[in-house]
């Protein structure tokens, strides 16, 4: 949510930096008129009230004085009806002011470059193993190389077919040694962010309206939730809604800032608007594991906290030795509740290209704001705390980079060494047969 006196003191440099976010600049006009005239209205029934006090001292008086007081109650009847008239206007235009305002999304970083979708991101960085030498990616001239999904299917680790059968298009079944690797890698993420200094945890997956409400999810995404019928409750669609309202309506202690939690927790998707795309395999799912991590932080800490989280979510990939990029989202490719969001984009070698894994954003107090996150700064006044977030990574990503980037000419899929400890000491993922 954005504050609404920042609006009204900035209205132009406002309307400005949400057009670049795809706001039309007369919603906020219609905005700032709607909010003008609800604060008319306050004032209005402000000294309304202030008269029926008054006219109320006049009543008690003339009775103690054993006067007519008929004509003070007829007035005081009017004032009253007067304020039960506006009161219902009022709450008619909180409600319109509500509904704007919860539609609009964050204002972008001074330092997010400005663009329509994702022709405008920029590349920040590039890594890849030493090993490659000048090559930026080890599979690009081999001729036999596959798709994650084809591997998958090949070694009877990933069934696709039956998930289907059984679930739907986009759900499959992890069978044997694809549900142990599935296991060692988010093991191997939750390990290396707790020695990062991320507190553990194993959150609700089901959540209430408010909690999608705060971060952001509600009211403008719904229609792409997994919803409980008959109940105000959603499936998540990432473990940030539990784990960033687990502090809502709370006032943090300043000196245990910033707090970082991560947690692994499966993620529920219906993919609006995704038909067609990436219909294989395990790139979009209507249900996946994920790790996630959030921070909260104060204001002034909060990008240095954002590079921080960036790297922590780089580090797993460095260790996994799978080559990739991060880049800066533009104004126009930026999730709702985002201030400033890196993506980092694994290679996948049958493609040819980077694909996303992971999104690290600063929603500064945005979230904080829809979920009353405080904490009192150095006057012991208090102040909303920015919020971050990122996957630290998606986990069927992860599984899809590794399956393409250590696949073998013979079919069989070499395990990255920090993963190996995991899976009992076994080095390679060879065919077994199909069940």
């Amino acid at each position: 949510m954005l504050d609404m006196r920042c609006m009204r003191k900035n209205s132009s440099e406002v309307k400005q930096r949400l057009e670049n976010r795809g706001v039309n600049p007369e919603t906020i006009d219609e905005l700032l008129e709607l909010d003008q005239k609800r604060r008319d209205l306050i004032q209005k029934v402000e000294s309304l009230k202030a008269q029926r006090n008054e006219v109320s001292d006049k009543i008690a008086f003339a009775k103690r004085q054993k006067e007519d007081a008929s004509e003070a109650i007829l007035q005081m009847k009017q004032v009253g009806a007067d304020i039960k008239s506006l009161d219902n206007e009022q709450t008619l235009l909180d409600e319109q002011v509500r509904e704007i305002a919860a539609h609009l999304p964050n204002m972008a970083a001074s330092d997010v470059p400005v663009g329509p979708d994702e022709s405008a991101n920029v590349e920040q960085r590039k890594w890849a193993p030493e090993e490659y030498g000048s090559r930026p990616h080890a599979l690009e001239e081999a001729s036999w190389v596959k798709a994650h999904y084809e591997i998958g299917e090949n070694l009877g680790i990933l069934d696709f077919e039956r998930g289907a059968k059984v679930s739907g298009a986009r759900f499959l079944y992890y069978v044997g040694d694809g549900a142990r690797l599935e296991r060692a890698v988010y093991n191997f993420m939750l390990d290396e962010h707790r020695q990062e200094g991320y507190t553990e945890m194993i959150t609700p997956i089901v959540v209430n309206d408010s909690a999608m409400f705060g971060t952001g999810q509600y009211p403008k995404f719904q229609d792409d939730a997994y919803r409980v019928e008959g109940l105000n409750q959603t499936y998540i669609p990432t473990a940030e809604v539990p784990l960033t309202n687990y502090y809502s309506g709370e006032e943090l202690p300043s000196e245990d800032l910033p707090i970082k939690f991560t947690a692994l927790s499966p993620s529920f998707r219906k993919e609006a608007g995704s038909a067609g795309k990436d219909t294989r395999g395990l790139i979009r799912l209507h249900q996946f594991n994920k790790v996630e991590m959030v921070k909260f932080t104060k204001p002034e800490d909060s990008y240095e906290e954002l590079e921080k989280m960036t790297l922590d979510a780089e580090n797993i990939l460095q260790k996994l030795n799978l080559p990739y990029h991060v880049i800066v989202l533009s104004t126009g490719d930026m999730g709702f509740s985002a201030a400033k969001t890196y993506d980092i984009e694994v290679w996948m070698p049958q493609q040819n290209v980077y694909r996303e894994i992971s999104s690290v954003s600063n929603t500064e107090d945005f979230q904080a704001r829809r979920m009353h996150i405080t904490y009192r700064d150095a006057d012991n006044k208090l102040q909303l705390v920015h919020t971050l977030n990122g996957s630290g990574l998606a986990v069927g990503r992860t599984v899809a980079a590794i399956l393409e980037n250590y696949q073998n000419e013979d079919g069989s899929v070499t395990i990255p060494e920090v993963l190996r400890p995991y899976l009992g000491g076994q080095e390679k993922l060879e065919p077994t047969p199909h069940h």
